[in-house]
C-alpha cells in the first residue's frame, strides 16, 4: 500500500511528488522534518484566525492522498490503483486532550487503520479500511468512485456514535486529502479488519428506509461554513447546558430528556442560538435519545411562544403561517432554481447528501408533511406557491463553475488534451484549441450574434474510444449537460436541446441523411432558440449553450455541396488515451484566462482555408458526380463546348441505366459550381465549358 504525497505552489505550477509505504509514512508522521513547517503552522494559526492572512510556508507542507495511488505521466497525475481507505475528519477540537480522546475512541473499532492529529493540532483524521466481499478492490477509476462514495456513507454511520463531536461531512471523492501532519503517538493498526461491501452500480441516492431508521437513532449534523460562529455557538450552548443541569436536581444521563427540554430551549432562545442549531446540538449531545420529533416539536413551540406568534392581533393567521413556513424551509432545506435545466433543486441541510436533487412530487409531499409535523398549517398550494416564487434563488451551473475555476497556472492543458487523439492532421491541436475556447466563450454568453458552428468530427474504427473522449471533455459537475442523442424528427425538441445541453455529440455522424443536413446546418449556426415552453403561452428566446462534436466510423461522410467549413474532420489512427486524470479546474481556467485576455476564439479565413483543403479527403462522392466525371472533362480553351445544365443532365441520363429524377438538375448545377467548372451567363441561363470524355 503506497501513500502519495504531492506539493504544489503558486510560484511553481509543477507538482512535486513522493511516495512511500504506509509503514514508512507512519514513521514520518511521528517525527517532523528539519524545516519544522508544521510546528510553525500551529504556532501561527491562532494569530491568523479572523484575518485574511496566510501561512507563507503552507505550500511546502505536502498533501497526503490516502484513497488512491497515483502515477506520474506526461499529462500529470494518473489513477494507478484504489487503496480502499476512507478518511473521516473531526475538526474544531479544543486541544490535545480532545484529540487524544477521539483517537482512543476510533481505536475501539477494528476497522480503524490509522488515527492521527491534523496539521492544526485541533483535528483528527481517521482512516478506515474497505474491501469488496472477495477481498479485492475496484480496478477502474469509475468503479472506485462508486465504491468510495458508498463506503464513506457507511463509515460515517458506524463511527459517528463513537464520538461526542460531529464528523465534518465532506463530499466523498477519490481526491480526499489532508496536509501532512506530525503526531508522536498516532494510532496505527496494520492488522485492521476491513469493512466488506458489494460493488455498487450507481452513486448513493435517496436514503432508504433502513438508513433513515439508523440516522434517526444517530443523527448526523452538518459542519457550519463559518468556523468562528460555529465555535462561538458551541461555547454558548455548553455554558447553557451546564447551567440547566445544575438547576435541575437529581437528573442524570439516561433519564427522561423531556424534563430538560423546556428550560434548555428557553435559554437557547435568550442566548440567540437559532432554533435548528439548538435542535441539532441537543440531538448531538444526547445522541442516544430516539424521540427526535419530541425535541423538534418542543423547541418549535418554545421559539414560537417567545417570538410572540399568536399573541399579536396585528398579525393574521395567514401572515403567521407564511412567516413560519419560510423560516421552516430556510432551516431545513437549501433550495435553488437551475436556469439551465429549468428544474427546482434542493438539498437537506442535516443530511449526508452533498448534491442537489430535483424537487419532484414526492419531495413536495415530504416538505408538506415535515411542516405539518412541526405544527405549521400549510396546504399543498402553499408549498408550490413558495417553491415557484422569487424567494428561491436562481442558479446557473455553468457560470458558477467557470467563476470558481481559479487562477490558471500557465500549463497548456487544452492542447495536451488534443494530443490524446492520435492523428496525422497537423492543424488538429490549434483547431481543437479554437473550438474549445469558442465552447467556453459561448457558455459565458460572450457572442450572442453567432452560435458555435464549428464541429470536430472524430473518424476511426470501432473501439477507439471516440465517444468516451467526447464525454470526458466536460467536468463531472457539468456532465449532466452532455448528450449523444439528438432527435432530428422533432425540430422543436432538437432546438430545445440548444439551451438544455452544454455539449452535444452527433454520434454516428454518417447516419444523418442528406435531407437532415440542411436542418443540422440551421442548428449549428443558430445563436438562440425561440420556443414556447410546455404548457406555456408566449414564445421566449432561450439562451443557447450547446456546442457540437461528432464521431463516425466511415471517412466519406461530408455531403454538403455548398462547403464544409463548419467541420474539423480528423482521422483517429489508434485508440484515444482516455484513462487519464484531467485537472478540469485548470483546464477551464486556461480557457477563461485566454478569453479574458482577448485571445481569438473563432476561426479566421486562414483556418477555414485549411479546413476546406483537409476536408476534401472526407467528402462523399455521389453517384451523380461519379457519372459526370465519367462522361465529361473540364476543357481547355478551344477544345470544348458550352452546355446548359439541362443538356448535361440529359446526356448523363442517356449514358446510364440509373434514372435520376428531374430534381437532380438543381443539385447538378450546384455540383458544377462546387467543382469550379468555367461558366458564363447566356440567354439559355448558365452554361458550362466542357468536353465529352472519349469512350
Amino acid at each position: 500500500m503506497k501513500i502519495t504525497l504531492i506539493k504544489k505552489s503558486e510560484e511553481r505550477p509543477a507538482e512535486t511528488w513522493s511516495a512511500c509505504s504506509l509503514g514508512n509514512w507512519i514513521e514520518k508522521l511521528k517525527h517532523e522534518n528539519k524545516e519544522t513547517y508544521i510546528s510553525q503552522l500551529r504556532y501561527a494559526l491562532p494569530s491568523l484566525e479572523g484575518s485574511r492572512g496566510r501561512f507563507i510556508y503552507i505550500d511546502r507542507i505536502p498533501r497526503v492522498y490516502p484513497a488512491v495511488e497515483y502515477k506520474r505521466t506526461s499529462n500529470g497525475r494518473q489513477f494507478k490503483a484504489y487503496q480502499g481507505i476512507v478518511q473521516l475528519e473531526i475538526n474544531r477540537l479544543s486541544g490535545w486532550a480532545e484529540v487524544e480522546y477521539i483517537k482512543k475512541q476510533a481505536s475501539l473499532l477494528p476497522q480503524t487503520l490509522v488515527a492521527f492529529a491534523g496539521s492544526s493540532g485541533k483535528s483528527v483524521k481517521v482512516w478506515v479500511l474497505f474491501t469488496l466481499t472477495d477481498g479485492s478492490l475496484p480496478a477502474t477509476e469509475e468503479q472506485a468512485a462508486l465504491f468510495h462514495a458508498h463506503a464513506y456513507r457507511l463509515a460515517v454511520q458506524c463511527y459517528q456514535p463513537m464520538f461526542p463531536y460531529s464528523i465534518t461531512l465532506k463530499e466523498p471523492t477519490l481526491q480526499q486529502s489532508c496536509r501532512m501532519s506530525v503526531d508522536e503517538t498516532p494510532y496505527y493498526n496494520p492488522d485492521s479488519v476491513p469493512f466488506c461491501m458489494e460493488q455498487p452500480l450507481v452513486m448513493p441516492g435517496e436514503t432508504t428506509f433502513r438508513e433513515r431508521r439508523q440516522q434517526e437513532k444517530n443523527p448526523l449534523l452538518r459542519a457550519e461554513a463559518d468556523d468562528d460562529a460555529y465555535i462561538s455557538m458551541g461555547v454558548r450552548f455548553q455554558t447553557i447546558l451546564k447551567r440547566v443541569l445544575s438547576d435541575v436536581e437529581d437528573w442524570k444521563r439516561g433519564d427522561d430528556l423531556s424534563v430538560l427540554l423546556p428550560r434548555l430551549g428557553e435559554e437557547c432562545y435568550k442566548a440567540g442560538i437559532p432554533e435548528e442549531e439548538a435542535v441539532s446540538r441537543t440531538l448531538r449531545h444526547y445522541y442516544e435519545w430516539e424521540d427526535k420529533e419530541l425535541v423538534r416539536a418542543t423547541y418549535r413551540t418554545l421559539y414560537m411562544e417567545l417570538n410572540g406568534f399568536g399573541s399579536k392581533p396585528a398579525v393574521t393567521r395567514e401572515q403567521e403561517t407564511a412567516i413560519q413556513f419560510e423560516d421552516f424551509l430556510k432551516r431545513r432545506y437549501e433550495l435553488r432554481f437551475n436556469t439551465v435545466t429549468d428544474d427546482l433543486e434542493y438539498r437537506e441541510r442535516d443530511s449526508i447528501h452533498f448534491h442537489f436533487r430535483p424537487v419532484d412530487k414526492r419531495v413536495r409531499n415530504s416538505i408538506a408533511i415535515n411542516a405539518l409535523k412541526e405544527g405549521i398549517r400549510v396546504w399543498d398550494r402553499d408549498v408550490d406557491r413558495y417553491l415557484h416564487s422569487d424567494y428561491v434563488p436562481v442558479f446557473n451551473p455553468v457560470e458558477e463553475y467557470l467563476f470558481e475555476v481559479g487562477k490558471w497556472d500557465g500549463r497548456d492543458r487544452i492542447r495536451e488534451l488534443a494530443d490524446c487523439v492520435p492523428c496525422n492532421q497537423p492543424h488538429w491541436r490549434e483547431l481543437f484549441y479554437r473550438w474549445f475556447l469558442s465552447m467556453v466563450a459561448h457558455w459565458q454568453g460572450l457572442d450572442k450574434q453567432h452560435g458555435n458552428a464549428t464541429t470536430p468530427i472524430l473518424i476511426g474504427a470501432q473501439g477507439y474510444r471516440k465517444s468516451t473522449f467526447c464525454r470526458i471533455l466536460l467536468p463531472p459537475e457539468l456532465r449532466f449537460g452532455y448528450t449523444d442523442s439528438l432527435n432530428f424528427s422533432s425540430k422543436v425538441e432538437a432546438e430545445r436541446c440548444l439551451s438544455r445541453f452544454f455539449l452535444i455529440n452527433l454520434d454516428e455522424f454518417d447516419q444523418i441523411s442528406i435531407h437532415q443536413q440542411g436542418f443540422l446546418k440551421h442548428l449549428l449556426q443558430k445563436p438562440s432558440a425561440n420556443l414556447r415552453k410546455p404548457y406555456g403561452i408566449s414564445i421566449r428566446e432561450m439562451r443557447r449553450y450547446a456546442s457540437f462534436i461528432a464521431t463516425s466510423n466511415h471517412k466519406d461522410l461530408l455531403t454538403d455541396l455548398s462547403g464544409n467549413r463548419r467541420f474539423i474532420c480528423v482521422e483517429v489512427k489508434a485508440p484515444i488515451e482516455t484513462n487519464i486524470t484531467i485537472d478540469y479546474k485548470q483546464l477551464y481556467a486556461q480557457a477563461v484566462h485566454a478569453i479574458r485576455h482577448r485571445e481569438r476564439y473563432w476561426l479566421d479565413d486562414a483556418d477555414e482555408a485549411v479546413l476546406k483543403e483537409s476536408n476534401e479527403e472526407f467528402r462523399q462522392t455521389s453517384p451523380l458526380e461519379q457519372l459526370f466525371h465519367h462522361c465529361f472533362q473540364v476543357a481547355e480553351e478551344g477544345e470544348g463546348e458550352w452546355y446548359t445544365t439541362m443538356q448535361i443532365f440529359s446526356y448523363l441520363q442517356k449514358n446510364t441505366r440509373e434514372k435520376f429524377s428531374n430534381g437532380k438538375v438543381v443539385i447538378l448545377g450546384r455540383l458544377l459550381q462546387q467543382l469550379g467548372v468555367p461558366s458564363k451567363r447566356s440567354r439559355s441561363g448558365t452554361v458550362y465549358y466542357l468536353r465529352k470524355s472519349a469512350r
